[in-house]
């Protein structure tokens, strides 16, 4: 915590040249529009852009985090992809650090994390999946509004109650067990996030699936269907309405 005090304190001083002929919401705006416009590597570039002059600015750090995180999942090489979501966590850790009240901070970090889990095994999986739940709940606990966090919890509980038993026993005896998690929970934390924002293509997608293994398939059918007649919102929801497609036909 010292170091980033000293580095905001050398940044007050730095800043104000930095800055100078830097219209700092003008680039965020483009940013956004960039990004509205699912050119996400363009927006990301653009982000970094405001950090080159502008280090310490928690929404350009959080969105690189949250862009780090997507474009990395998009990667066809494991090298590549790595490096991106470490990156993803790098700029997440320093958000909240800069800003541990924020939750759009914590949202990254869970989000981070998720894609760490991926890359990591052993210990070091089991640690990134509890710290997926912490930051997310932290993000919907500071903002009960946070559709994005609602819906990290809603993947937490499918996929960690989707653990074989073997898994889980494995999971008990070597790394000390993980949080309980239920499809209940996975379905109400989908549908509060749907009730918050009713434009998240994925979450419709991850929904689906949840009431699917419920054996609720007539709910699963009619959200995939409401899938298909959604605006593209984000760079994945081209995938995402692919395989809501290809459920649908193995579904009906």
């Amino acid at each position: 915590m010292k170091s980033i005090r000293t580095l905001i304190f050398v940044l007050s001083f730095a800043l104000p040249c930095l800055v100078a002929g830097q219209d700092i919401p003008t680039l965020l705006r483009e940013a956004e529009q960039l990004e509205a416009s699912l050119n996400e590597e363009a927006a990301f570039k653009k982000y970094q852009e405001v950090l080159k002059y502008q280090p310490i600015n928690v929404i350009a750090l959080c969105k690189c985090s949250e862009l780090c995180s997507r474009i990395g999942a998009r990667q066809p090489k494991k090298e590549t992809k790595v490096d991106y979501f470490k990156a993803g966590r790098r700029y997440a850790e320093l958000a909240l650090k800069l800003s541990p009240s924020s939750s759009e901070a914590n949202f990254v970090m869970a989000v981070a994390m998720g894609r760490m889990a991926l890359i990591s095994s052993g210990r070091e999986k089991i640690e990134a999946v509890n710290e997926i739940k912490k930051y997310a709940e932290n993000a919907i606990r500071l903002d009960p509004h946070d559709f994005k966090g609602y819906h990290v919890l809603g993947k937490w509980h499918y996929e960690v109650s989707n653990l074989s038993a073997v898994e889980r026993t494995a999971a008990k005896i070597f790394f000390g067990g993980l949080p309980k998690a239920s499809l209940k929970e996975s379905i109400w934390y989908y549908e509060k996030s749907k009730a918050l924002y009713p434009e998240l293509n994925l979450n419709y997608l991850e929904l689906a699936k949840a009431y699917h293994r419920n054996n609720e398939n007539k709910k699963a059918v009619e959200l995939l269907k409401k899938l298909e007649t959604m605006p593209f919102k984000t760079a994945d929801d081209a995938r995402v309405k692919k395989e809501g497609l290809m459920l649908l036909k193995e579904w009906k």
